[in-house]
């Protein structure tokens, strides 16, 4: 018996979409590309939906264009989710052939919605902000404004005593990266809970929070940078507001509270791994600090198997530190343990999970490892 197949609806207009249709007349192989980002080249990140799926037939989505893309080595042995509902989000299985990335989808509803990776909404954002601020002793404590004017929250968990340490956490300074915010759920999921190591925590330490630093690019759909084009994790030597507003206020709120220890939460494309990248190349390097990350690293491997030490960056030599980025210029600044802690957009080999890969729950049990190995340390920080 032969299937007539309606036409597919492709479509990308809603928060953090990103999709452009090339063809989409044969509803058993549709063509697409990834648009890039405002202002800029770099283009990875794609979530788009689709209507009037066949239930029981074979669907192919090709992204005509990948091989272009910001990271061209990323989709090797890379496989791209979807979700009937926008929660529950599963790994299709993917295929790169130097060119295009595509993916044969079997549906079983009518509408499907995919993405590069676990989408964090703006409005789940805003909910996790109002979240926050309901916990005992979590306080807005200044707000931001983006390009184009969206809120960047700055929470204080902690009552700003002398004496205590100063624990600054950002994320998603790279919009594309939304495990960075699904890592900044987990912490203030652990700060709503309130266990014995956040009171043992925050009885000697304030932590910081920005859970989103990028929140235009975030809705826009893009990869990489902010409205404006710009690259905000190579923005911390030149911040202005006019381009990068976003770096100008964490900076600001830096130097008017102070810094003991910096984490940057990010995803990589490439590396199907969890692991740190610090200071190794900064001119203000000593052995104070590279013990301190020593221990850091140490530490959330004995509380996690998923981090790991061997996979990663290669470290720079010294003196020759990239300092327009956070992780080197916080550190170098602040001389303080400086940290950008990297997710997989794949997963994590050494601990895989087939079904969802690296994910939006797993980047949330990570924060709660990397609290605790805050609390292993704070003490040493200074």
């Amino acid at each position: 018996m032969t299937v007539t197949r309606s036409p597919l609806h492709i479509d990308c207009d809603f928060d953090s979409g990103n999709i452009l249709i090339k063809d989409a007349s044969d509803p058993a192989h549709v063509h697409l590309n990834i648009r890039k980002d405002s202002h800029s080249d770099h283009f990875q990140w794609f979530h788009f939906r689709a209507r009037g799926l066949t239930p029981g037939q074979v669907h192919r989505f090709s992204l005509d264009n990948a091989h272009e893309s910001s990271y061209q080595n990323a989709w090797s042995g890379y496989h791209a989710v979807a979700s009937y509902d926008q929660q529950t989000w599963f790994r299709v299985p993917s295929q790169f052939d130097g060119k295009a990335l595509s993916f044969d989808f079997k549906a079983e509803q009518e509408h499907a919605w995919f993405a590069y990776f676990e989408p964090y909404p703006r409005a789940r954002h805003n909910q996790l902000i109002e979240r926050a601020r309901q916990i005992p002793g979590v306080e807005l404590l200044a707000s931001g404004r983006s390009v184009q004017g969206r809120d960047i929250p700055l929470l204080r968990a902690g009552n700003g005593a002398a004496g205590k340490r100063k624990l600054w956490i950002i994320a998603q300074q790279h919009p594309g990266e939304h495990m960075a915010e699904w890592f900044m759920e987990g912490v203030i999921d652990a700060l709503a809970a309130n266990g014995p190591v956040i009171q043992q925590l925050l009885a000697k330490a304030d932590l910081y929070l920005v859970p989103n630093m990028n929140p235009d690019g975030a809705f826009l759909g893009h990869l990489r940078t902010n409205f404006k084009g710009k690259d905000l994790n190579r923005a911390w030597q030149d911040a202005s507001v006019e381009l990068s507003p976003e770096v100008f206020f964490a900076q600001s709120q830096m130097k008017l509270h102070g810094v003991d220890a910096f984490i940057d939460a990010h995803g990589d494309e490439e590396i199907p791994h969890v692991f740190t990248a610090a200071c190794e190349g900064n001119p203000g390097y000593t052995p104070r600090i590279a013990k301190l990350e020593e221990q850091f690293r140490s530490t959330l491997c004995s509380l996690t198997p998923d981090f790991q030490t061997k996979y990663g960056y290669t470290r720079d030599e010294p003196g020759q530190a990239n300092m327009t980025l956070a992780c080197n210029a916080v550190g170098q600044a602040h001389d303080c343990l400086s940290l950008t802690l990297e997710m997989p957009f794949k997963d994590h080999d050494d601990a895989p999970n087939p079904r969802t890969g690296w994910s939006g729950e797993r980047s949330k049990a990570l924060a709660g490892a990397v609290l605790e190995t805050l609390l292993k340390m704070v003490d040493d920080l200074r």
